[in-house]
């Protein structure tokens, strides 16, 4: 309660307002919040702890208290971890703070207070700390008779080295609940994926003598293979497998010739199937035609993991070739269920003279993939002969709901912190608030009301995503806003671009945060870079330009939209290739689209840079509702998709010189 009656008045205050600006302190009690940020991320503890009294009685108070004692956690003693946590009880502070002492108890292995600190962690989101869990139960002797699955699907979802899920592998494979199989995978998963110290640790469980030749391994794969010209054991042959890997990163033919100069010979089946995959995707990654051969190679589609498979899959889309698409659907593993598989397995079986009864599979799976929220769920809507539409809006929120979430400390905190620029700490704060409210996640009402919150404030991006949750019904208000709808529409029209076209971007670009950064340096509503924006300025005749203009929403909105129409013209109005070019710059999808003509919905899918894969898809799929929501009207993907191939002989290029 002592935190309720603070925020209270809150409710009411200007900051909440919509014309309060974004990361600036209202008052001195948000400076101290902003210094003590600041220092915090410095590591300056001298400043955190002078700072903490004057932040006694703030609304972000358990920020700041949480920031000081982080930053000394090491040296603290259980006593003030354990006061804060009774001090800030229910807070998200409170269970992030236990998360942090549980990975320290777990460094430290003090396994006797873990085991006392877990049960009352409510998040459970750290990997790393749940895989400590799991082993202290294996050595108090609770081990659950499925700890070795559990540990496996961890340690696999991560791609660098952590200490909680090595330690959890490394008891599991002593009590045998890991194979070495097990252990080999995660060795080759993360050697595809760079990460020689995560490579090392695994192969140090279940090779401790091979470990230092990791080295060897990524320091020069072909070397490594060179000397090893005959591979005995299980050992040797793992390890030529993680050089091979190495190798068909940089060069899969190079790795495509090792195999069939001999290594392929020595490998075990399994082994050189995996081989063969590996330098299958490597090659569908660079668009070669070369991919379709070495995945033709894998003699056992169920050697492979869902990665692998899945790109299989593309290079068999990329080369029209429906068997082996549907053939290497039908042997993933949870993957196969997601929208993107169902929908091209759907495809697969009506492209392959199907009898009644797979027509009638077919059909199935559409039907059971299709809506309006994704771009796969979109495309299974219009084959089965529907469009996309907007979908009818929930009862009204009571004034009682509205009240509710008004109320709620938590909401109100996340939304002070990202109103005084402390939007990362803000975001968590709601999202841990939304997700475990009351022990159980908030119902869909309980989410509209939150999201209704953020729409409110102007916070666009936690009023999509808290709305985007919703399983009984979707408010297309909350979750395809269109602020600065007079702006950007005029904006559109005037250069003749869509402006569905142009929200679609926005909402996956910024989700509406005028003052968004990227990491790049990308600014503002359309996420415009330095020279990207002088360039475009030169084009479109602006006078005067300089680069802190493009902070300026319509003059960032000018010149997002214009750099968006010139990449579409430039691409003959693929909005697919205008995209991408729109994310990984226009030299990208210029070599991108050389080869065959594809159906886009084909080609947007072989897109190298997964990133960029999703934009594509997202942007389209956006766009598309937007389209609904704009005109009234029903609307297509498929119309806006078209095919995508290369640039026509005698059509010159207009953005060579972009910088």
């Amino acid at each position: 309660m002592h935190w309720l009656k603070i925020l209270t008045p809150l409710l009411t205050a200007s900051f909440l307002t919509a014309a309060t600006p974004l990361a600036q302190a209202q008052n001195s009690g948000d400076a101290i919040l902003l210094e003590m940020q600041k220092a915090f991320r410095k590591r300056d503890q001298a400043t955190l702890t002078q700072l903490l009294p004057q932040a006694a009685g703030h609304p972000l108070e358990p920020w700041a208290a949480y920031w000081e004692l982080k930053n000394r956690l090491e040296t603290a003693a259980p006593d003030e971890v354990l006061a804060f946590m009774a001090r800030y009880a229910g807070t998200y502070q409170e269970d992030r703070m236990r998360n942090d002492w549980l990975l320290q108890l777990g460094k430290l292995r003090d396994w006797g207070t873990f085991a006392q600190v877990y049960p009352q962690f409510r998040m459970r989101d750290d990997r790393s700390v749940t895989c400590y869990a799991l082993l202290v139960d294996s050595l108090q002797g609770r081990g659950a008779p499925d700890m070795g699955r559990q540990v496996r699907d961890l340690w696999l979802a991560q791609k660098d080295a952590d200490d909680g899920c090595t330690l959890a592998a490394a008891q599991a494979y002593a009590q045998k609940q890991l194979t070495d199989a097990d252990v080999w995978r995660r060795a080759r998963v993360a050697a595809e994926a760079n990460r020689q110290k995560a490579v090392r640790d695994a192969v140090a469980i279940v090779a401790p003598d091979a470990a230092d030749q990791v080295a060897q391994v990524f320091a020069s794969p072909a070397k490594y293979l060179s000397g090893q010209s005959k591979a005995r054991g299980r050992e040797r042959k793992e390890l030529a497998l993680l050089a091979l890997i190495r190798m068909a990163a940089g060069d899969p033919d190079a790795a495509a010739t090792q195999i069939e100069g001999g290594w392929g010979a020595q490998l075990a089946g399994e082994e050189r199937n995996w081989a063969w995959a590996v330098a299958g995707k490597q090659a569908a990654l660079k668009l070669s035609p070369m991919a379709v051969g070495y995945f033709a190679k894998v003699r056992r589609d169920q050697d492979l993991n869902d990665d692998l498979l899945g790109w299989k899959a593309r290079a068999a889309l990329r080369a029209g070739d429906w068997k082996t698409v549907r053939r290497a659907i039908d042997a993933m593993g949870p993957e196969r269920t997601d929208a993107t598989w169902s929908y091209w397995k759907a495809k697969a079986m009506l492209a392959d003279r199907p009898n009644a009864e797979e027509r009638a599979e077919a059909r199935q799976l559409l039907e059971d993939t299709a809506g309006t929220g994704s771009f796969y769920e979109q495309l299974a809507l219009e084959e089965i002969g529907q469009r996309v539409t907007v979908p009818p809006a929930p009862a009204p929120l009571t004034r009682e709901e509205k009240a509710a979430a008004r109320a709620n400390p938590g909401l109100v905190r996340g939304l002070y912190a990202i109103q005084i620029g402390l939007r990362s700490e803000g975001v968590r704060e709601w999202n841990y608030t939304t997700n475990l409210h009351q022990g159980g996640g908030m119902g869909d009402r309980e989410l509209l009301a939150a999201a209704d919150l953020a729409c409110e404030r102007q916070v666009w991006d936690r009023c999509i995503n808290t709305s985007e949750r919703t399983k009984t019904f979707a408010d297309w208000s909350q979750r395809y806003p269109m602020p600065y709808h007079d702006t950007v529409l005029a904006k559109s029209r005037a250069i003749g671009l869509d402006p569905a076209y142009v929200y679609g971007l926005i909402r996956q670009e910024s989700r509406f945060i005028m003052d968004a950064r990227s990491g790049v340096g990308a600014s503002g509503l359309m996420q415009v870079m330095p020279a990207t924006a002088r360039w475009t300025a030169r084009k479109i005749g602006m006078t005067g330009f300089t680069p802190d203009m493009i902070n300026d929403r319509d003059t960032n909105i000018t010149i997002g939209t214009s750099y968006l129409k010139l990449a579409l013209d430039d691409f003959e109005g693929s909005m697919a290739l205008a995209a991408a070019g729109y994310n990984a710059g226009p030299g990208r999808p210029r070599s991108w689209r050389n080869g065959p003509v594809l159906d886009a919905a084909i080609w947007a899918e072989n897109v190298p840079f997964t990133e960029t894969r999703d934009y594509v898809k997202k942007v389209l799929s956006n766009t598309t509702n937007y389209a609904a929501l704009i005109t009234g009207q029903p609307q297509s993907l498929k119309s806006r998709l078209g095919t995508v191939g290369p640039r026509p002989a005698n059509d010159p290029e207009t953005m060579k010189d972009l910088p």
